[in-house]
Parts: C-alpha cells; sequence; structure tokens
C-alpha cells in the first residue's frame, strides 16, 4: 500500500474507521450484480425429492439427510444465486472457487431451513431457562451465553467467571483422544457480574493468611473434607491431610459439615476473595498504590488528525474518573505524562509550580526519567498545574513537521518511571505510526501480499525484532501493563507494536484513517471504559486440578516464565483466559473432576488480594454421557484461539484444514459410538453439537484464517490479539453475529433474531447487525416510508445519509426504543461499537455482507449448506 496521509474517499473495511485506499483490488461484484435478493424462493425447481425435514430420531438426536444419490457431494451441484462456483473439494479447501460448471439438473440444494438453525437453539435454551441457575449440583451445563439468567453461587463459581467444554468430563485419557472433545475451560478471573449478583466476599484469615493444603496448596475451598471432630482436613485435590489451625477450628454437624459452614464464603461458594498477607507480597513488603502514565504522540499525523487535541481535552476530565474501590473515597491512583515524536518530552506537575515543566531526552538510545518528584503526581493536589499542561501541549506541537516516531524507548520511559516509584501501573500509548527513528526497537515496512497463503506467511504474524519480548519481560517483572491506543494511516505493524500490550495483560485499541468527526465518539468511549474500569496488578493466576488431571496450555494476554505460573502485569474485567487439561492417570466417576483458579493481585487501591474460583464437574466413563454434556460456543472458544495461535507457526491452510479434521472426528465418534443405527447417508450431530459445524465454519472464514483481497496484515494481527483474550459471549457474537428485524418493536422484548444470510434479508425491511466490534443498520430498498421517517427522520430511501453514525433522536416511541437498544448492546460490550448505516445496493453493503456468515465469503470461504456437505462427506470418509 502506497504511504499516505490523506485518507482516499472510498468505503471503509470492516475493522477501518475512516475511508481505506481505493479498493482496487475488490472482486468484481460491486455494482453489476448486488442485488443477490431472489424474488422467489432459493434454488432451482423440481420435485421435492428426499430433502425434507427428516424424522427425529430417538436419543436427543435428530438426523439431517444428506444430498440426494447418496451424497456424492463432490459433484458440481447448482450454484446458489447470484454465487460462483460449487464447493471447491478438500484438495484447495478454502482456495477461490473454480469457475462455475453446467449443473446436472436432477441435484438440489439442501434446504437451508432442514438444516441446523442457531437462531433455533438460541432461542429454545432461552424459553426453557426459567429459573435461576443454582451452581450447587455438580457437572451442571449452564445456560447458553445468548441467555440472560441470574446465577445462586452454591459452590461452583459462576458461568460469568468459568465455562467449561465439557461439563463431564473422560474418565481416562483414551477416551478423550477418542473423541477429541478439547476439555478446556474459559475463565475470567476479575469479570463484572450483573447487577443483581453479589460480587465475591473478602474473606480476612488475619496474619497467617489464608488457610491452604499443606502439600498441592490449594486454598481453602467447599471440597475440603474436615475429619476427626474437625481438628483436620483432607484436600480434594491432592488427599492430603492438614492441620487445622487453631484459630479457624469449629464442631462438626451430624453430617459432618462444618458448623460455620454456611457463615464463611470459603466453605460454601464457588467464588470470593482472600485478603493476602506481606508474604504474598512482592519483596514481602506492602504494595504502593498503582500509576497511570499517559504517553502521547505528538508527530505530525497525530496533531493533524485531532487526536492530541482530542485527547488533551478528555483527559481533563477522565483524571476524576480513576478507578477506586469505594466510590465515596478519592482514588490513590497517581498520573504522570509524557509526549514524544523523535525525542522523549516529560512533564514536571509538581503541585507547587505555576506552570509545568518541560524536561526532553533525545539520546533515545538510553532512555532514563529525568526527574523523580514531580513526575507522578496525585490528581487532586496537581489539579491546575495538570490542566494547564493539557491546555498547552496541542498549542505547543500545532506546527510541528516531525512526521517520524519512536516506540520502544517510550515504553522503556514509562516502565523507568515506575520503577523509581517502586510501584505497578498501566501506561495507556497514544500512537500513530510504523517507529522508523533511529532507535531502540526500530522498524521496517514488511507488508507483504505476495505472502499470504504461503509457508512464509506465518513471519508475518511473527514480531519482526526481538526487542520488544525482553522488553516485555521486563515490564511484567515490575507490574507495567501496557494499553496500546493506535491510529494508523498505513501500516504500522500491528504484529509487533503488540508484543508488550499482549504479553502485559494490556489491550490494543486500533482506529485506522480516525478522523476527528466520525471516530471520535468510539475512540472517547474506549478511553473512557479503559480508564475506569476495575483492574488489578502484578498478578499471578494458577490453575490447580484434583489427581487425574492437570493444565498443560493457556490462551490469552499473558506471560509465562514456567509451565504453572500465568503472569499478569495488568488484569481487567474484560480479559478471558483459556484453559486446556489433560489427563496424567484415570479419573473416577464418583469423585468428579476438580479445578481450582486461584489469582493473586494488587488492587486498584494497593491491597494485595487472592481471588479464587473452584469448579467441579462429572466424569464419566461412556461417551454419550460425554456429549449430552458439553457448551459448543465453549469449545468454538478454545478453537478459535488454538487455530489463532497456530498461524504463528502453521500456514493458514494448515491451520484450516486442522480444525475441520478435529471436529470430523469428535463427530464421527459420536456417529460410531452414541448415535443408534441409521443409513450411512445421514448426518447424525448430538443434540448439543448441532451447532459445531456452522460455528466452525465462521472460524474458518474468519479475516484471520481466509482473508479478503481488502483486510490489511494489521488488521489480521488485531483481531488475532483481539480474540486471545475474549470470553464465550464475545466470540459468540464475533463469530457468528446478531441480526435483528426493525419491523416492529414492541414492548420491552427485543424482536428474534435472524440468521446470517442474505436470503433472510427482506427488500421492506431494516435490520440491526452487532459484531460485538461493530453496528450495522442495513435499510432495504424499498422499506416503508413510515419506517424510514420513525428511524432515520426522512421519508425517501434516496435521500438517507450513508455516511451518518449515529440515529436522529427523534420524539417517537420507535425510535428511542431502537436508540435504547442500541445503547444496551453497546453497554454489554468491552469495546464501543460504532454505528455504520448500509443502504441496499450501496457500496458499503461489502462490507456488510462479509458478517452474513452462513453465506458464501468473497475470499472463497464456503456457505454453512455447502460446509455441511463437505463435513457430512469428512465424517463418512473416518467412519468407512
Amino acid at each position: 500500500m502506497p504511504p499516505q496521509t490523506q485518507p482516499p474517499p472510498a468505503q471503509p473495511s470492516p475493522y477501518h474507521s475512516g475511508p481505506p485506499p481505493p479498493r482496487a483490488q475488490m472482486p468484481p461484484t460491486s455494482m453489476a450484480q448486488t442485488n443477490h435478493l431472489p424474488p422467489g424462493p432459493q434454488g432451482p425447481p423440481g420435485p421435492p425429492g428426499p430433502l425434507q425435514q427428516p424424522p427425529l430420531q430417538p436419543a436427543m438426536q435428530r438426523g439431517y439427510p444428506s444430498q440426494q444419490n447418496g451424497g456424492a457431494f463432490g459433484q458440481v451441484r447448482g450454484p446458489q444465486p447470484g454465487y460462483a462456483g460449487p464447493y471447491p473439494g478438500q484438495s484447495n479447501y478454502g482456495a477461490p472457487a473454480p469457475a462455475p460448471a453446467p449443473a446436472p439438473p436432477a441435484q438440489k440444494r439442501l434446504d437451508p431451513d432442514a438444516i441446523p438453525s442457531p437462531i433455533q437453539v438460541i432461542e429454545d435454551d432461552k424459553a426453557k431457562t426459567t429459573e435461576p441457575f443454582t451452581t450447587g449440583v455438580r457437572g451442571q451445563a449452564p445456560p447458553l451465553v445468548t441467555t440472560k439468567f441470574q446465577v445462586k453461587d452454591q459452590g461452583n463459581a459462576s458461568p460469568s467467571f468459568v465455562r467449561c467444554t465439557a461439563y463431564n468430563m473422560p474418565c481416562t485419557a483414551d477416551m478423550a483422544k477418542q473423541s477429541q472433545v478439547p476439555l478446556a475451560a474459559v475463565i475470567k478471573p476479575l469479570a463484572t457480574l450483573p447487577p443483581d449478583e453479589t460480587p465475591p466476599y473478602l474473606v480476612d484469615h488475619g496474619e497467617s493468611g489464608p488457610i491452604r493444603c499443606n502439600r498441592c496448596k490449594a486454598y481453602m475451598c467447599p471440597y475440603m473434607q474436615f475429619i476427626e471432630g474437625g481438628r483436620r482436613f483432607q484436600c480434594g485435590f491432592c488427599s492430603c491431610v492438614t492441620e487445622v489451625p487453631p484459630h479457624y477450628f469449629q464442631h462438626l454437624d451430624h453430617t459432618g459439615k462444618r458448623v460455620d459452614c454456611y457463615d464463611r464464603p470459603e466453605l460454601s461458594l464457588g467464588s470470593y476473595e482472600f485478603l493476602a498477607t506481606v508474604d504474598y507480597c512482592k519483596n514481602n513488603k506492602v504494595p504502593q498504590p498503582p500509576a497511570f502514565i499517559f504517553l502521547i504522540d505528538v508527530s505530525y499525523n497525530a496533531v493533524k488528525s485531532g487526536m492530541v487535541s482530542i485527547v488533551c481535552q478528555e483527559l481533563k476530565t477522565l483524571l476524576d474518573c480513576l478507578p477506586r474501590e469505594n466510590a465515596e473515597v478519592d482514588s490513590v491512583v497517581r498520573v504522570g505524562f509524557v509526549t514524544y515524536n523523535k525525542v522523549l518530552h516529560f512533564y514536571n506537575v509538581k503541585s507547587s509550580l505555576a506552570q509545568p515543566q518541560m524536561l526532553v531526552v533525545s539520546d533515545v538510545s538510553d532512555m532514563f526519567v529525568p526527574l523523580l518528584d514531580g513526575f507522578l503526581v496525585n490528581v487532586n493536589e496537581s489539579r491546575l498545574v495538570i490542566e494547564s499542561l493539557l491546555d498547552q501541549i496541542p498549542k505547543m506541537f500545532a506546527d510541528t513537521r516531525e512526521t517520524e516516531t519512536v516506540f520502544g524507548p517510550v515504553i522503556q520511559a514509562g516502565l523507568e518511571a515506575l520503577k523509581a516509584a517502586d510501584c505497578a501501573g498501566k501506561l495507556f500509548v497514544f500512537h500513530t505510526s510504523l517507529p522508523i527513528a533511529e532507535a531502540p526497537g526500530k522498524l521496517k515496512n514488511r507488508e507483504d501480499k505476495k505472502l499470504i497463503g504461503t509457508d512464509k506467511e506465518k513471519s508475518l504474524f511473527q514480531p519482526q525484532v526481538g526487542f520488544y519480548n525482553s522488553l516485555a519481560k521486563e515490564c511484567v517483572a515490575q507490574g507495567c501493563c501496557v494499553d496500546l491506543f493506535l491510529f494508523p494511516n498505513q501500516f504500522a505493524d500491528v504484529a509487533t507494536l503488540g508484543v508488550v500490550p499482549v504479553s502485559t495483560g494490556g489491550s490494543i485499541y486500533k482506529y485506522t484513517y480516525f478522523q476527528a468527526q466520525a471516530d471520535q465518539e468510539r475512540f472517547l468511549n474506549d478511553l473512557r471504559r479503559d480508564v475506569q474500569k476495575q483492574i488489578g496488578f502484578d498478578a499471578v493466576m494458577r490453575v490447580r486440578t484434583s489427581t487425574g488431571i492437570r493444565a498443560t496450555d493457556f490462551f490469552g494476554s499473558f506471560f509465562m516464565s514456567n509451565t504453572t505460573d500465568v503472569e499478569l502485569a495488568g488484569l481487567d474485567c474484560d480479559k478471558a483466559i483459556t484453559v486446556e487439561f489433560r489427563h496424567d492417570d484415570k479419573l473416577s466417576e464418583e469423585m468428579g473432576a476438580l479445578m481450582q483458579c486461584a489469582v493473586l493481585y494488587t488492587s486498584c487501591s494497593g491491597q494485595r488480594r487472592l481471588r479464587i474460583h473452584n469448579m467441579a464437574v462429572n466424569c464419566c466413563s461412556q461417551l454419550a454421557d460425554l456429549y449430552r454434556n458439553c457448551e459448543t460456543d465453549t469449545i468454538i472458544n478454545f478453537f478459535s484461539k488454538f487455530a489463532f495461535r497456530g498461524v504463528l507457526n502453521s500456514p493458514t491452510k494448515v491451520v484450516r484444514d486442522t480444525l475441520v479434521n478435529q471436529c470430523a472426528q469428535i463427530l464421527a465418534c459420536y456417529r460410531k459410538n452414541c448415535a443408534s443405527p441409521s443409513s450411512a447417508g445421514q448426518l447424525i450431530l448430538p443434540e448439543c453439537m448441532k451447532l459445531l459445524p456452522v460455528y466452525l465454519n465462521c472460524v474458518l472464514k474468519s479475516d484471520v484464517l481466509l482473508p479478503g483481497a481488502d483486510v490489511s496484515l494489521d488488521d489480521r494481527a488485531y483481531l488475532r490479539q483481539l480474540i486471545s483474550c475474549m470470553d464465550v459471549s464475545e466470540t459468540h457474537i464475533f463469530f457468528y453475529p446478531r441480526l435483528l428485524p426493525l419491523m416492529k418493536l414492541e414492548g420491552e422484548t427485543l424482536p428474534v433474531a435472524v440468521r446470517d444470510s442474505e436470503e433472510r434479508l427482506s427488500k421492506g425491511g431494516v435490520y440491526l447487525l452487532e459484531t460485538g466490534l461493530h453496528l450495522f443498520l442495513w435499510v432495504g430498498a424499498s422499506a416503508q416510508q413510515e419506517l424510514l421517517l420513525n428511524i432515520l427522520g426522512t421519508p425517501s430511501f434516496s435521500q438517507i445519509d450513508p455516511n451518518m453514525t449515529s440515529l436522529p433522536v427523534l420524539d417517537n416511541p420507535f425510535s428511542q426504543r431502537l436508540r435504547e437498544i442500541i445503547n444496551s448492546f453497546r453497554v454489554q460490550r468491552s469495546r464501543y461499537m460504532k454505528l455504520m448505516v448500509v443502504k441496499q445496493e450501496d457500496r458499503a453493503e461489502l462490507i456488510f455482507r462479509h458478517f452474513l456468515v452462513e453465506d458464501k465469503s468473497t475470499s472463497g470461504g464456503a456457505s454453512y449448506v455447502d460446509f455441511l456437505c463437505h463435513m457430512h462427506k469428512e465424517i463418512r470418509q473416518l467412519l468407512s
């Protein structure tokens, strides 16, 4: 891509905020044939044939018949209307489809209504969830992430904190290997609970600290069995017996339970916190309160785009919203400010000064902090000096001609400041471009489209220099978490710049072609949430398990220097860590399997704490029991993280084939061992996994694994890093977006969503599509005047402004309800979703269509119907 300073006028790609470069590489679908909405029913006409909804099968299964003629899926069928060509066979799976061949007349498409529908499954689950979910029963799968439900903690962690791929684990390694179902948990240790649930209680065991097992060091929890009248306890994890300290002694009742069981959170609940003693602190001393340091790029692009003045203006009010544990008390978080281009400018904002002082460090090869006193200050004490500084920065650099930036020294500067103050903290870096100035961590432009799809593609996802890996390690040791706000107009190498944020438990926010007017709202909402959210520092997480299984692999934003401790310089309420378990022995059906996640961290007020989450699941010796208690959404979360990490070491085609193969094995094992006998022409899926094919196909078609021509390398690296710390509800909406028809909005309930396919859209309708990162309002070409007036304030389709990013505030119930819905969606997500209005047959429809994941994609990804046939063929090959 040629370097640009001015964004060219064209339509954005899904991950850009403003206009991207011209789309010379767009497939030629644009203007001639955008209207793919067929007037009549889909598919070539013909006799109905054996494609109706099949009869129900016993044992919670439904059979889905394959194509006519015994399922010869390799042959060419009639193409979908408006799409080219047949589904490519395994040999070139995921390559662009070959040219269409004449279709044999007798064959027909599988009826999309006869295959498992995500919407149906989601709605069924909502309908059957009428009571609160109580966690006291071992191995009970919770309602789906798409269902709203209240949780009553009775000894296992709430699904808000922990979700498992299987709530019934195989007893043996052989059985696990045979089924190929991944055994994993997605843990979100500091998750925010809904307002009607109590946050974890804080337990203080005094100077001797939390009670633990002598051998495996598991913390006191409901799985500890008290014996000998309550004088000792047997560990549920390793079976070792430990003395109960005298101050913790309590008598047992006739059932063997302690009489104070229900008064103590650690004996009756799945999640709680312990106050940690000084032994749990770094260097055995009580931690200082953390600090926030704001490091602002003031190069030409940063100033010209308006970013610098927007950040400075916002910080004036945002500094009153620093995180605190008690709303009545001021935050103890101290703040500091740096600006930079090729050199760094530190600011002394000591409360006794009349004006802030600037100190410049121009030798970036050996970074140091030129002042100790007056750099990190209390907001209230230094308010006037800080406000004066924030007013001056935009003026000071208004006429800058400096276009080059450094990046490594910027992080070093923040790190050195935290070291000097002997505290943990967070760096907020606002950065615009590839750091090409002479300095440690200098990078070159290596974006090379020719490598895509080759064996060398993996190098593009790896950092181009080792410098940032060692810097990340230093940051973690200090408890220095880095959040990066990136405003690039061209290639910035997110794969390399993201190393430190990802390794320190930080976040990356990306605003490509940032334009103040269009993107300010999204950026400021992201920044406000990021500064205010609950966060812990200097965290270490360890997952203990009962004998028979152990945690072997971890996915997320963290650093590991050994095989057991997940180290997080920062851990916030949005970060999830996916943990994979493997057998190292047999499990027993009566004992079940236990896991305990313990996170040691410093709260934002400087208090050292342990957060504990416990989870017990069942164990089974029959495959049928395993397949009855899986959760597909969590399996997809695991597979996507596994695959997105895989692209660092293997070509994307190999990664895709591996995923298809593993899922085919999961389903073939079910078919062979659990399903009742039926003809080979029938595809039989386990009830709780019937959406595995459709969701898996969405992962395979994602921009990371199968990019369209307009997806940049930075977009892919950004998504890869973003997905790595998502929880299950976030990966669900990301891979299978929510598409709501807005023709009728009545009462408090949301309209039922429709499936993500073009054939579900009506020309006369208006739809809202939510992906977790974006919102689209799709307007059909023949939408009723009244509908357009109510929503957009204009009666005619042609007058709708496709550049609007927010709906007009109109005084009618329809408009009010729709804006409420949009706000409620935004509140649920960790990133602010910008709204884009898409008119049918407009250019922007190409972007919108990218998220209609049941259809064929322009990059060669299969439609759901075709992929299901492909999956069926794979399963049959495994079975024969």
